[in-house]
């Protein structure tokens, strides 16, 4: 089985209650919201990464205020001619502000929304998991980075 190994670098926006979120679609192809962010370039800083991501996504120039914690996923995915593939998945989950620009919806990318969320709205919303673990890790910030650092 072929293995691969993506690493991408996401922030957590807060603003006056409100979360900055881009929505995509899922593998079925139906919308759901995500947090802004994406994959790493080869030989890009994760923290270079965020900040990119951000501005393609959203339109905004975010100043990164911290590092939440990384989250860590493995699944296996269809490959080509059938054949499974071993996907390891690294995403570092980062706390940023608003440091400039305007919001604007992506072009010919990823996303195809930018918009803020109240923070008590989001639970409603179709999300991507990431979105739940993100925001665990902005309220707990536990101290090994770990979302589920504690759980028995």
């Amino acid at each position: 089985m072929r293995r691969t190994l993506r690493v991408a670098a996401y922030a957590v926006v807060v603003r006056d209650g409100h979360l900055l979120l881009a929505q995509s679609r899922d593998d079925d192809g139906a919308p759901e919201w995500v947090l802004p962010g994406g994959g790493m370039e080869h030989g890009e800083d994760p923290y270079d990464t965020v900040r990119r991501e951000l501005e393609e996504e959203t339109g905004y120039l975010v100043e990164v205020t911290g590092f939440l914690g990384i989250d860590s996923s493995r699944r296996t995915l269809p490959g080509r001619f059938r054949r499974p593939v071993d996907h390891h998945g690294l995403r570092l989950v980062y706390e940023a502000r608003i440091a400039g620009g305007e919001l604007r919806n992506e072009v010919d990318g990823s996303t195809e929304l930018a918009a803020w969320q109240r923070l008590d709205a989001v639970p409603g919303l179709a999300r991507a998991g990431l979105i739940d673990t993100a925001l665990r890790l902005w309220r707990e910030r536990p101290a090994s980075g770990h979302p589920k650092a504690g759980l028995g």
